[in-house]
């Protein structure tokens, strides 16, 4: 339960920085250019619609991938949720603390992320557009 919510997690604060980083900088060189990245995605799926099956086939190896890796840590125990050793850093073991920031900021990613897939799909503007509206 605590591995598929430290995926979840992680997924949401990633999809949160992704749409502020296409409002703030940008597509992608050949992708079309819109405020609200959910219409975005549905002129995508009209003009390229081979670059979202890739994605979903894409996506799909990555959970199959993601899968056996779980199953096969928790087998053994060896492992704490969400650990797979990779840590080029050095920060995991530096602070007590931190796999609970990370659960933390991870629930507040999803609400934002939501919030954002959410408010694109209603008001068909940018996040920080819709952010200027309220405070203006």
């Amino acid at each position: 339960m605590r591995e598929a919510e430290l995926k979840h997690c992680r997924l949401a604060m990633m999809a949160a920085a992704g749409i502020l980083w296409n409002e703030l900088i940008g597509p992608f060189p050949g992708m079309p250019t819109d405020k609200s990245q959910m219409d975005v995605f549905w002129q995508v799926y009209e003009e390229k619609p081979s670059l979202i099956g890739g994605g979903l086939f894409f996506i799909a190896i990555l959970e199959i991938i993601g899968g056996i890796a779980t199953t096969e840590g928790r087998k053994s125990g060896d492992r704490a949720p969400g650990d797979f050793g990779f840590d080029p850093l050095k920060l995991g073991g530096k602070d007590s603390s931190l796999p609970v920031k990370e659960v933390r900021n991870g629930r507040l990613a999803m609400f934002a992320a939501a919030g954002m897939i959410l408010q694109g799909v209603t008001t068909h503007k940018g996040v920080l557009e819709n952010l200027g509206d309220a405070l203006s």
